[in-house]
Order: C-alpha cells, then structure tokens, then sequence
C-alpha cells in the first residue's frame, strides 16, 4: 500500500510560540463518518496541527477520502501510511511510536466521531499551565450521539483525582478525548510500539500517571463520540454493560487485561517514584497468595475504582484471585 506523503523530520513551520498538535488518527474502512471527523479537525479553533493517519488495510473508500483531504490541506498537514493490521491498539501503538513524527502536543482520534471547534484549545490551555518538561495527559467527558448525530447523554463523570492507584484497574479517560505532551510521548516510546495491551488510552493514563506525571480529567465533554453497530469499544455505560463487566471479572479477564498494562509498567519502572514503586509492589501481593494476603495487599496499595460499586467488584475480585 502506498504512503501518501513523506515522512518529515521537523515539524511544521509554527507561528511564533504556539505548540504544534499532531493529530494521531487510526483509520479501518471508516468512509461513512471520517469526513465530517476530518471536518471537525479542520474547524479547530487552535489551528496549529498536523494530522497522521494509520490505516489498518481499509477496503471502503476510506483512502479516497483521505487523498481529497491531503489534497486539500496539503502534503505539510496530512500523511496517511499503512498500520501493522493487529487491531486498533496495535495500530494507535505503532503511530505514537513512529519515527519521523515530530510535535510539541499529540492527540489520538477515532475516524467516527466530531470535536468540539475547541477541543484543542481547550486541552492546550490546561496542559500548558504545567509546563513541558514533566509529562502531561488531558482527557474529558465525551456526549454521547447514535448514527445519525442525535444525542444520547454523556459519559460516566469522574469526581475522583486521576491518578497511578486508579490507573491500575480502571481507565478514566477516552482514547479520543486525550491530548499529551512530547514528554509522556518520550514515555510511551520507551515503553515501545510491542506492548500486548488491551487499550491504548488505558496503557497512556498507566504510564503517564506511573511517571508521575500530571493528568487532567475535564468533567466538560470535548467531543461527540458517536455510538453505532461499528464501534469496537463503546460508551461503557448502562446495566448491561455493568453486567458484562461483571461476567469478565468473573472470567479472569480484567486479570488479563492488568497483566498486559503490568508488563508495560515494568518496562518503564526506572521512572517510577518510590511511593508508585510501592503502590506497585503492594499491589502484586493482592494478586497473588492466599485470599487474607490478597485483601491485605490491596488495602495497603490505596487501588481504587472511581464508584463504591466498583471497588466492591475490585474487593471481589482480589478475594477470588480475579484481580
């Protein structure tokens, strides 16, 4: 499949001081919708961007789509190039760890749904009152729309400080809604594109909170994450969807899943503190032993859920070794 731009060393000419976003956008036959994602990014009101896309063998019109943008835009702000064809993880991994991609902000985006004009903005605005040089990760509600752009409510709100406790078992933030800095970027790369994770956004909270570093959880939705028959992670939300996290717990799959993002925290521990070390150290004795160890090494880590319901599934799943 052919790249439909060059790969550039440097990035973009920038206006003075004002960070450069690159756009990191995953792509697999997404023609019904990406337009008008497209068209969402183009009416950003922060203007200083660039969009990659990675696309996982798309076989709809997709890549038509794209070449009338990069036509549009230009070769500078669009370059579209084949994904590793692994799954969407695996794809969003290989582009934020992909040479040649060279920014002061990344942002991931799905190819189904609408910002707001002032997502980028908005995000910038909080992550630069930190600085540069710690890594930063911005992620917000979303508002819930169906196929045809009428809405469904928002997502779950958070009132609980984000932080490495609850990154351990739960993610916070969606993928779509996140905007990082070069320095939680250098962090992922050190980690690697290799990662078996479940989740990209859920491996990018473990890893920037691990570090130490800041995350900030918007409780104002910065986009409209559209829910259809298509979606390969949705809303999270409803009993239903209470229940069938109820039945993977049970089935050992939340297990699997902290295994993966633990692999990728021990590939990354020199940066941890020593009070996440600790955390980390206590929070492997709840996995493992007898069931009295188990409770007691989650007590003493302080892992949370953001809801009493589910730290009573967390308290369960310790106690039936499902942790």
């Amino acid at each position: 499949m052919q790249v439909m731009s060059f790969e550039r060393s440097e990035p973009v000419s920038r206006d003075g001081d004002i960070p450069h976003v690159v756009i990191l956008l995953c792509a697999y036959n997404g023609a019904q919708y990406l337009a008008e994602q497209l068209n969402s990014i183009e009416n950003q009101t922060h203007q200083e961007w660039s969009v990659w896309v990675s696309d996982d063998g798309s076989t709809d019109g997709t890549w038509d789509i794209l070449e009338q943008y990069r036509q549009r835009w230009g070769a500078d702000r669009l370059c579209v190039v084949p994904g590793p064809a692994r799954g969407f993880a695996a794809n969003f991994l290989s582009l934020v760890c992909r040479g040649g991609i060279v920014g002061d902000y990344f942002s991931y985006a799905d190819q189904d749904d609408i910002w707001q004009p002032d997502k980028l903005e908005r995000a910038l605005q909080r992550l630069e009152a930190y600085g540069r040089k710690a890594p930063t990760l911005y992620c917000s509600r979303t508002q819930l729309i169906d196929e045809k752009g009428r809405p469904l409510g928002l997502s779950p709100l958070f009132k609980r400080s984000p932080c490495f406790r609850n990154a351990v078992v739960q993610n916070i933030g969606g993928g779509n809604t996140m905007v990082f800095n070069q320095a939680a970027r250098q962090l992922l790369l050190s980690a690697g594109p290799d990662l078996k994770i479940v989740a990209h956004d859920w491996w990018t909270y473990v890893a920037v909170s691990a570090a130490d570093g800041v995350v900030v959880y918007d409780p104002q939705p910065s986009l409209l994450y559209r829910q259809h028959g298509g979606n390969l992670i949705g809303s999270n939300l409803g009993w239903g969807a209470r229940l069938q996290r109820i039945r993977l717990l049970m089935r050992g799959q939340l297990r699997g899943w902290i295994d993966e993002n633990l692999a990728g925290i021990r590939r990354i521990s020199p940066r941890l503190s020593p009070t996440n070390r600790q955390v980390f150290e206590d929070f492997l004795a709840a996995r493992d032993g007898g069931p009295l160890r188990r409770i007691r090494g989650l007590r003493r880590s302080g892992v949370f859920r953001q809801t009493f319901m589910g730290n009573v599934g967390l308290l369960a799943a310790a106690l039936f070794k499902k942790l």
